[in-house]
C-alpha cells in the first residue's frame, strides 16, 4: 500500500475561476487575464520605412530573418529599425504597443511607407505581408503558394504545443509535473516526425525552394534540433530526426539567418547581443565582435 499521508491534495477546479494570485513560473509577473495597456508610453520611431518592435524569441527571430533575407536580395524599401520590447518587464503592455497589437505580443511591425502607417501583428501575418509586399519567398503559382501557406499555418498552430506546452512545463513551470511534460513531449516528437518525413522528400519544407514556411518553422524546430531551445535536445532525442537536422544546419549557415538571429537579442554571451538594429552596420559590428571572441 502506498503511503499518501504527505502527498499533496489533488487540485479540484472551482465552479468559477478567479484570478487571486500569480501562478508561479518564469513569466508569472506579466501574466494576467485581461487585455489592454497597463501604462502610458509611446513607441520610438526611426528613420526607415519599416519599424519593428520585438525581442529575439523564436517568433521575433522569424521577422528579423525575413527582413535580412529581403535586404540580402537587394529589395528596396526593406530597411528597418528594430526596437527592443522587453516582455519580462511588461513593455508590450504600453499604450503605444497596444495600439499596434491589441494582443500585446511580439513581434509587431509598422509600415510607414504606406499613405497611412499600417500596423501588422502576428508573426505569420508579418511574414506573409512582407512576402507579398516585396515579392519574395512565396511562390506565385497556386500550387506552390498553397503548399507554402499550408506549412506557414501548420507552424502557427503547432508551435504553441512546443512553446506554451512543452517549453513551459519542461523549462519554466515552478515545479516539474510528469503528466504535462509527457503529454507535450509526445506531441513535440510527433511534430518533429511530421517535419522529418516531409524533409525526406524535398530540400525545404514546402518544396524545392526556401520560403516563408522555412523562415517561420526554423526558429522553433530548427533551434530545437540544434540544441538551442529549452536545453531539451537530449531529452527529446532530437538527433534521431536526421532530415530535420540536415535542414536546420543548412538554414543556420545562411548569411541572412546569421544576421537575423542577433537582432533584439539581450541574453547569452554579450558578444552575441544586439538589443536594437538601426542600420546594417549594427549587425556588421556584432558579427565582428563574435569573430573576435572566437579568436
Amino acid at each position: 500500500m502506498t503511503d499518501t499521508a504527505d502527498a499533496p491534495a489533488a487540485y479540484v477546479p472551482p465552479r468559477v475561476w478567479t484570478w487571486d494570485k500569480e501562478s508561479g513560473g518564469r513569466f508569472a509577473s506579466i501574466n494576467r487575464p485581461v487585455a489592454g495597456p497597463t501604462h502610458e508610453a509611446e513607441l520610438p520611431v526611426g528613420r526607415h520605412p519599416l519599424q519593428l518592435y520585438s525581442l529575439a524569441t523564436p517568433n521575433g527571430v522569424k521577422v528579423t530573418i525575413m527582413l535580412e533575407e529581403l535586404l540580402a536580395l537587394g529589395r528596396e524599401g526593406a530597411e528597418y529599425d528594430a526596437w527592443l520590447i522587453r516582455i519580462n518587464e511588461g513593455d508590450q503592455f504600453s499604450s503605444g504597443f497596444v495600439r499596434i497589437n491589441p494582443n500585446s505580443k511580439i513581434p509587431a511591425l509598422v509600415d510607414r511607407s504606406e499613405p497611412e502607417p499600417l500596423r501588422v501583428f502576428e508573426s505569420g501575418s508579418i511574414l506573409l505581408y512582407l512576402a507579398e509586399k516585396f515579392g519574395a519567398f512565396l511562390p506565385t503559382d497556386r500550387a506552390g503558394r498553397t503548399e507554402t501557406l499550408n506549412w506557414l499555418f501548420w507552424q502557427m498552430g503547432s508551435a504553441p504545443y512546443l512553446g506554451g506546452g512543452f517549453g513551459h512545463f519542461y523549462a519554466y513551470a515552478p515545479e516539474k509535473m510528469e503528466y504535462p511534460i509527457n503529454r507535450f513531449a509526445m506531441e513535440v516528437k510527433r511534430q518533429l516526425d511530421v517535419l522529418d518525413r516531409q524533409l525526406a522528400e524535398r530540400p525545404y519544407i514546402a518544396g524545392q525552394d526556401y520560403t516563408i514556411a522555412d523562415i517561420a518553422i526554423w526558429p522553433w524546430y530548427g533551434a530545437l534540433a540544434l540544441g538551442r531551445l529549452y536545453e531539451a535536445a537530449e531529452f527529446l532525442s532530437v538527433h534521431e530526426y536526421e532530415n530535420v537536422q540536415r535542414w536546420a544546419r543548412e538554414i543556420n549557415e545562411r548569411p541572412a539567418v546569421k544576421r537575423g538571429v542577433l537582432v533584439n537579442r539581450v541574453w547569452g554571451d554579450e558578444a552575441n547581443q544586439l538589443p536594437e538594429r538601426h542600420d546594417a552596420a549594427d549587425i556588421d559590428a556584432a558579427l565582428a565582435r563574435i569573430a573576435a571572441a572566437r579568436g
